[in-house]
């Protein structure tokens, strides 16, 4: 298992608990701790000199958060995403997008749209490098900001829950060549919709954007012997520059 070198200052069990939790997420959505694997608390606890219980409560965080698994009498594992697991996790962000685009454009001001062409700015300065950890960094920000200006208390705790599970899923993706030179160019496409006021053409400027991952994860997995192709709203061409991934199975 990786060895997290956590440092051993004096604090509270909920902040250590806190903290714990924080750098296992971190560690989990870059691939550092791979799917799968067994997370031990008594290693846990003896690489970051804590003792068991802030390692457990922190297990227990991280759970909640869909990011690891607890068997009984086969201890915590970091989950392995399906294709119906990242179906869900996308079906799910899709809607609640809608819902933060729509109420972003209608709260748009002077201050967000400053703080997105920060992230765009930075976004650009990265296209075409290789660093896949920055850039899903910064994609998650720009979302980020979209739930905060919507100013909707439990659309923002939703995404919180979904948020890891969306950067495991990104950062499996951050070889392809056109998420890494063409990401600034999707989000400044995001920005002026919103800046407009538009609250209907920011519902249809995120389906567009999240709706083509949604059909290629629903199409390759009803791929799978037994399924039935999906259809419906999200079912027609994806935008211009979107090119073929693969999942885990």
């Amino acid at each position: 298992m990786a060895t997290l070198n956590f440092p051993s200052e004096p604090a509270t069990t909920p902040a250590i608990s806190t903290l714990i939790a924080d750098r296992l997420r971190e560690m989990i959505t870059r691939g550092v701790l791979a799917p799968g694997e067994r997370l031990k608390e008594v290693e846990l606890a003896e690489s970051m000199s804590v003792s068991r219980g802030p390692v457990r409560e922190a297990i227990s965080i991280l759970e909640r958060d869909g990011l690891i698994e607890s068997q009984r009498h086969r201890g915590a594992r970091v989950i392995t995403l399906t294709y119906d697991d990242i179906e869900e996790v996308y079906s799910l962000r899709i809607a609640i997008e809608r819902l933060a685009m729509e109420r972003c454009a209608a709260r748009f001001t002077d201050e967000t749209l400053t703080a997105m062409d920060e992230v765009i700015d930075r976004m650009k300065e990265l296209a075409g490098t290789t660093d896949g950890e920055d850039h899903v960094a910064l994609d998650l920000e720009f979302h980020d900001l979209v739930y905060e200006a919507a100013d909707h208390a439990r659309l923002q705790r939703t995404w919180a829950l979904l948020r890891s599970q969306v950067a495991m899923f990104l950062n499996a993706r951050t070889d392809r060549e056109d998420f890494r030179s063409s990401a600034w160019k999707e989000h400044a496409e995001l920005r002026d919709v919103l800046a407009s006021g538009d609250a209907p053409a920011s519902v249809a400027a995120i389906e567009k954007h999240i709706g083509w991952t949604l059909r290629r994860i629903r199409q390759m997995r009803d791929a799978e012997p037994g399924q039935t192709a999906a259809s419906g709203p999200l079912s027609g061409p994806g935008p211009e520059g979107k090119t073929d991934f693969s999942l885990p199975r």
